[in-house]
């Protein structure tokens, strides 16, 4: 703690992590961190979470960040600790994700001698390194400015569009005192630069004369916090809502102006809207319009009369398709005010029940959900959409979804029906796989109180399923549901797809027991083979209070539907026509 005659870097850092309400810093220890790890000892404020690799301590900080809304903190040494918590950094910038990278450094004595892991700018570069996936990335090179340089970090990963910064501290600066310890007012959030009120006026009015317009919300909205303001204004417009994988949630799935999610593993009712009912206005909140969200950049998406894009970024407008009006600034002010302006247009209400029958009848032509099972089907090996409905049906309300990448997101993303705002969690900007399982556990550790269900694959699982003994070792009582298929089955169905055949590089030679594993790490382990087994290991999981682990196998042989865009936008970076749709061509 800091004292009258000053404080140590250390405790400058711990004292602020500690105003700022951060409860956890995840991270492996090691020589050059010593000195945090010693402080935390007397602390009881913020407990340290020992992770298994760092990569898995980033990527738990960031499912704690998103849950909590407060910065995450990873902490990892010099050298290899840095690089290997990089892919965990990326995911996090890549998602906007507030987070702290803590990392030691050999003490500046000792550099370009060729100290023990030294990774200063005479040898490996860390904080180069970590520019490129970061805000900000500097090393500190005199204690007496640590207090101002851990402000502006901190300040940097959540002004404008959220991200992670990195800090790298030389050993020999760990203890050192700093006479001047004023910390800047805690709490200190930056505002974004105010959006220009005529082009909101614009953009109300163009909207407003609209005969059918349509709404597409982004994961900018999720960030903003901005779920209640894009309800409000849907609804005084009747607006139809569709929402982009990343956003899936942001607008209740089950409204009668959803359309769901629009993109990589979107709804039917949502393609046939968009692409088939010749929408005239659509405004575009808090997405890029990459490939995932936009059907790869489908033409038929530029509405006939007026696109209005809004972005914190002003470089992200008209980026991918012809923008009509552009609107920069943050979506929660954006949809605040323009649901404001919309009040004086109260006239337009009634002429817009078209939209909403519209909606209807979409939903009446069209089955939401590609490649439908009969309901009653108990067969083994199980079928992934069986056992997502299952999951819909005994999850608790309020509990946290996580899911991680591969097949895992795509059947979530289709058969999972989200009524809540920031419940579902998925990491597709990077797209690393293990995210959503260790990421978990930093949700859970923010939501003690709420169930917490990760949804992986036997792929994922291999690559960070070391962490579910940190949950272990920490009572942390997460719910993670394998999908066994025996490999990478997205890459083996997109092979198989695109040429007509699997390679053998894309399954395992021999089949992970996931649930021997989930047990030799401590947790509570299932194995399930049929719909009904599973039904009764997820309840009583639910139940347990404690880390759980149910492998289930499933049928490598089902396809999900919506991965035919994916190949096609592939075959196309290939020059190549696939063996299953040439045919069609």
């Amino acid at each position: 703690m800091a004292g009258a005659y000053g404080a140590t870097v250390v405790e400058i850092l711990l004292d602020r992590l500690e105003a700022e309400g951060v409860e956890y810093i995840f991270g492996v220890p090691g020589a050059s961190l010593t000195p945090i790890y010693e402080a935390l000892l007397e602390r009881t404020a913020i407990k340290q979470i020992l992770a298994k690799h760092e990569e898995g301590a980033a990527l738990m900080a960031a499912g704690y960040a998103r849950v909590s809304g407060k910065i995450g903190v990873c902490c990892a040494t010099t050298g290899p600790g840095g690089t290997n918590a990089l892919t965990g950094v990326a995911s996090a910038y890549a998602d906007s994700v507030p987070l702290l990278m803590v990392t030691g450094q050999a003490s500046t004595q000792f550099f370009g001698k060729g100290a023990f892991q030294e990774s200063s700018s005479q040898g490996i570069d860390i904080v180069q390194i970590f520019r490129p996936v970061t805000k900000l990335s500097v090393m500190l090179h005199n204690a007496e400015r640590f207090p101002a340089l851990l402000h502006e970090a901190l300040r940097v990963a959540r002004i404008g569009r959220p991200g992670p910064v990195h800090l790298n501290i030389p050993a020999d600066f760990m203890k050192e005192f700093v006479a001047s310890t004023r910390i800047p007012p805690v709490h200190l959030r930056p505002l974004s630069r105010p959006a220009d009120r005529a082009s909101v006026i614009e953009a109300v009015k163009v909207l407003s004369e609209a005969e059918r317009p349509a709404i597409l919300a982004g994961h900018g909205v999720t960030i903003s916090q901005a779920a209640e303001p894009l309800r409000q204004l849907a609804e005084r417009l009747q607006i139809p809502v569709a929402t982009t994988p990343k956003a899936k949630g942001v607008f209740p799935e089950d409204h009668p102006l959803s359309l769901g999610v629009f993109g990589f593993a979107g709804h039917s009712h949502a393609e046939k809207y968009l692409l088939q009912t010749n929408i005239d206005t659509l405004l575009v909140i808090g997405t890029s319009m990459g490939e995932w969200s936009t059907n790869a950049w489908s033409s038929r998406l530029q509405p006939t009369r007026a696109l209005i894009q809004v972005d914190l970024d002003a470089a992200i407008i008209g980026r991918n398709y012809h923008v009509e009006i552009g609107v920069v600034g943050d979506a929660a002010e954006v949809l605040t005010m323009m649901a404001e302006d919309i009040e004086a247009l109260s006239q337009h209400r009634g002429e817009r029940k078209m939209n909403t029958e519209a909606v209807e009848s979409v939903r009446m032509s069209t089955p939401r959900f590609l490649n439908e099972e009969p309901d009653e089907d108990d067969s083994a090996p199980v079928k992934p959409q069986h056992l997502i409905r299952e999951m819909q049906r005994a999850m608790p309300e309020d509990a946290l979804f996580f899911v991680d990448i591969g097949n895992a997101m795509s059947w979530a993303g289709h058969y999972f029906q989200v009524r809540r705002p920031n419940s579902y969690f998925v990491a597709m900007g990077l797209a690393a796989m293990g995210s959503g399982l260790a990421g978990a556990i930093g949700g859970k550790l923010a939501a003690p109180g709420q169930a917490v269900v990760a949804l992986v694959g036997d792929s994922a699982f291999a690559m960070n399923g070391m962490e579910v003994h940190t949950a272990v070792e920490h009572d942390v009582p997460v719910i993670w549901i394998v999908l066994n298929d025996g490999g990478h089955a997205m890459i083996m169905h997109g092979e198989s797809l695109l040429l007509g055949k699997h390679l053998e590089a894309c399954r395992f030679r021999v089949p992970l027991q996931i649930a021997a594993l989930g047990a030799a790490l401590g947790a509570r382990t299932f194995r399930v083979e049929t719909r009904s087994a599973f039904r009764a290991a997820f309840e009583e999981a639910l139940a347990a209070g404690k880390p759980c682990v149910i492998d289930v196998l499933i049928d490598p042989r089902e396809v999900p539907q919506t991965l035919s865009r994916r190949v096609r936008t592939l075959a196309a970076s290939f020059d190549h026509v696939p063996l299953s749709m040439r045919s069609r061509r």
